[in-house]
This record gives structure tokens, C-alpha cells and sequence, in this order.
């Protein structure tokens, strides 16, 4: 059986990484999305059970999780990051080693915790042929972000700062996208890379 390549798509919070994920899909390239599968875990009965004895159950709201009320905790403090993750990493990466193992040439997994996670992606069988991001400087990022989520600048480099630089994650990664110019721009780099 022909196995999939397998390229890990990432960025930093407000790079674009989310405009190229879409772009892929676009053109019919198989796309497992962690963001999209942690949100289906979260409301996993037994998830949603952790979660409330961890973290109260005011978190839910008919049943549906206040992500937003989340994120203000995991940002407050690392430890509670931590407990998170313990509750939700086993059931994602299960879904997403399901979802990779296709009959596709090609599947990029956008995972945006990817090199803060390079542990975790191991000790739960991810392995990646290539690992793509999505790059913007520093200053962008936080203009970006906070015209994208109206916060103010101390909010936004603080969620900033919660993840690897992408400065950092520059020197790690396979193929750099900058995502600084135009949609264009940026895509045809993807379009390039594609062709390798």
C-alpha cells in the first residue's frame, strides 16, 4: 500500500496559516485540520467531563464549550495549558493518525501548536516528510492580530509570546511561506512548493 506524504502545515497565531490551509482544500489536496478536530474532542462526552472537574462547569453553556472563556485561562497560566492538554491530546491525535492514513499522495496536517508540540506529535505516533510555515514578522503578527480579535497590543503579545517565536520556528522549518505581501503572492509560493 502506497503511503501518504505527509507535510505539516503550521504558523504562528495571525500569520495566515488558516488562508493557505483554505487554499489547499481549494484545489482538492486533503487537508486534516487539528484545530477543527480539538473543537469535535472538546464536546467527546468524556472529554467534556474531564473538563468540567478540571476547570469548573461554567465552561459550558447549553452544552457548548466558551472557548473564549477557556483561552483566557490556558493564556493565564501554564500549568492549566498543561492539564488541558493531558485531557484533550490523547482523542485529537488518535483522530488525526485516523485521518491520515488515506489512499492520497499528499495530506498536510495544519496543526499551529506543531514545533511547540514536537514531543507530544512523537510520543503519539505524528511524523511528518515536511514541515511548511506560514511566515509573517514579528510586528505584522501583532498588528494582525489585533485588528483580527479587536485586542489591545499588551493582550495580543502576550498570546503572542505564548508560542515558539516564528523566528524560532523559521530555523526548524522545511519550506518558508511569507504570507507579508499580497493573497497572490503567497499563494504562488504554495503553487511553487506544490511542484517540488
Amino acid at each position: 500500500m502506497n503511503q501518504s506524504k505527509i507535510i505539516g502545515l503550521t504558523g504562528s497565531i495571525a500569520t495566515g496559516k488558516s488562508q493557505v490551509s483554505k487554499y489547499l482544500k481549494g484545489k482538492g489536496i486533503k487537508v486534516v485540520d487539528a484545530d477543527l478536530i480539538a473543537r469535535d474532542v472538546a464536546n467527546y462526552e468524556s472529554v467534556k467531563n474531564k473538563i468540567k472537574k478540571v476547570f469548573g462547569d461554567d465552561l459550558y453553556i447549553n452544552d457548548q464549550l466558551d472557548r473564549k472563556k477557556l483561552a483566557e485561562i490556558i493564556f493565564a497560566k501554564k500549568i492549566h495549558r498543561q492539564k488541558l492538554n493531558d485531557i484533550m491530546h490523547p482523542e485529537i491525535y488518535k483522530e488525526i493518525n485516523k485521518k491520515t492514513r488515506g489512499k492520497e499522495d499528499l495530506v498536510f496536517v495544519d496543526i499551529p501548536l506543531l514545533f511547540e508540540n514536537e514531543d507530544i506529535n512523537k510520543k503519539y505516533g505524528l511524523e511528518f516528510d515536511e514541515i511548511w510555515l506560514v511566515y509573517v514578522d514579528r510586528e505584522t503578527q501583532i498588528k494582525r492580530l489585533m485588528d483580527r480579535d479587536g485586542i489591545s497590543r499588551e493582550y495580543a503579545e502576550k498570546k503572542i509570546n505564548s508560542q515558539i517565536s516564528v523566528e524560532e520556528k523559521r530555523k526548524k522549518a522545511d519550506v518558508i511561506i511569507d504570507n507579508s505581501g499580497t493573497l497572490e503572492e503567497t499563494f504562488d509560493q504554495v503553487e511553487e512548493n506544490l511542484k517540488k
